[in-house]
């Protein structure tokens, strides 16, 4: 059914639907654990309660085969088709940032790195500096790099190497490639207009001269002496949670760009005092009699994921599965727990796996599984799904649907 048929049907309701994300969740069997994933490994008592009564199943973000980013894979989960709704990763960012993107403005990711005395990119994260040193070299570049012929260069620290760089000016265009070679050993390449035209050729004008100014600027420091730019974009519009589904939805989650996709669907922003479960979850008590829907955001698969971690991506998930009781003693009538993509140990990054999921409620099949892990999701109930068709399923679940047709 389309979306369009679907948000026809919506109707008013008291139900609450929580959506919690394990960022990266999906995983291959390890054969070094027993053919095991993280999440088949994990100690997760919580989880396996409300297996028997779950329907469980397999989310596809983009298109079988298709490796999906983070934003794209978020979109899907929030009900849009991410084929026909892009997003660039900066404009992500900067809303996630709490940065005001205007019309006409260029977003883009940036973070520090290391190079070389000629030129070579040594460290495309410089050495992960802190948060802190993140903060004092962006006021370092606001004093000395933010002014390019009639565009002003509007940066903010973000966490650990990363910050944000808004473009704002006349006549600027978002299609414009990367000031990142995205590997080591390489120099920083120039950005060009992907589509010909003066405003993305006006906007590679004044990345590169950003970057340049950067390196000049931070020439001295170590280990962060320059900057990579990429993912430039403009603000995209379309209708929200409130429009579509009408539903006050709330976004919980400790990173800029994952509050960026929930403010871009509408969704009012909440940042936890950390980055567990836990304290995601203290934050949608606090939220509870104000909102309906809650995305609840949950970093550490991800990151350990990307890093190889077997150990680390078993601790987050049993964390989380801990903390899970504060959660359960709020009552959703609809939880669903997934990811937004796989991020296997032994590759080391997002793949195309499908990713696990569970809708635990008082309508939904009981597949009868004892636990919730990948292998008993290739069996569950609502077998594969198109991401973009879960917030449908949810919303039926939840009681939110009318009945199509006569």
């Amino acid at each position: 059914m389309s979306h369009s048929a679907v948000e026809s049907l919506v109707i008013p309701g008291t139900t609450k639907i929580v959506l919690l994300v394990l960022d990266g969740l999906g995983d291959l069997p390890n054969a070094e654990r027993g053919g095991r994933t993280p999440l088949e490994a994990a100690r997760t008592p919580n989880l396996d309660a409300l297996a028997p009564a779950a329907a469980l199943g397999r989310l596809l973000p983009v298109e079988p085969g298709v490796t999906p980013g983070s934003g794209p894979g978020h979109l899907g989960l929030f009900g849009y088709d991410p084929l026909t709704t892009p997003v660039g990763r900066g404009v992500l960012e900067a809303l996630g940032a709490g940065m005001d993107l205007q019309p006409g403005d260029v977003a883009g990711r940036a973070n520090f790195c290391t190079l070389g005395s000629d030129g070579i990119v040594t460290d495309r994260r410089a050495g992960r500096i802190a948060t802190e040193k993140c903060e004092q070299l962006v006021a370092k570049l606001q004093a000395g790099a933010t002014k390019f012929e009639d565009v002003e260069v509007i940066l903010k620290p973000g966490k650990g190497h990363r910050f944000v760089a808004v473009l704002r000016g006349p006549g600027l265009g978002g299609d414009v490639s990367d000031a990142d070679p995205h590997k080591e050993g390489r120099k920083i390449p120039a950005a060009h207009a992907l589509v010909p035209g003066a405003a993305n050729e006006k906007t590679a004008r004044i990345v590169n001269a950003f970057t340049a100014k950067v390196a000049e600027v931070l020439k001295g420091e170590s280990p962060a002496n320059a900057a990579l730019a990429r993912g430039f974009s403009a603000r995209p519009h379309f209708p929200g949670y409130k429009e579509r589904f009408q539903l006050r939805a709330a976004a919980i989650a400790a990173y800029p760009m994952y509050r960026g996709v929930a403010q871009l669907a509408g969704m009012d922003l909440f940042v936890p005092g950390g980055e567990g479960a836990a304290d995601a979850f203290a934050v949608a008590k606090q939220q509870w009699a104000d909102h309906d829907f809650f995305f609840v955001h949950v970093k550490g698969t991800d990151m350990a994921g990307e890093d190889g971690n077997f150990d680390a991506k078993v601790a987050v998930i049993e964390a989380t599965d801990a903390a899970l009781p504060q959660l359960l003693a709020l009552k959703p009538d609809v939880l669903c727990v997934t990811g937004d993509h796989s991020t296997p140990v032994p590759m080391k990054g997002h793949s195309w796996h499908p990713i696990p999921a569970m809708i635990n409620g008082k309508f939904c099949f009981a597949d009868g599984f004892d636990r919730f892990h990948e292998k008993n999701c290739r069996c569950g109930s609502f077998a594969s799904l198109m991401s973009k068709d879960l917030m449908a399923v949810l919303m039926a679940n939840a009681g939110r649907l009318d009945k199509f047709g006569a």
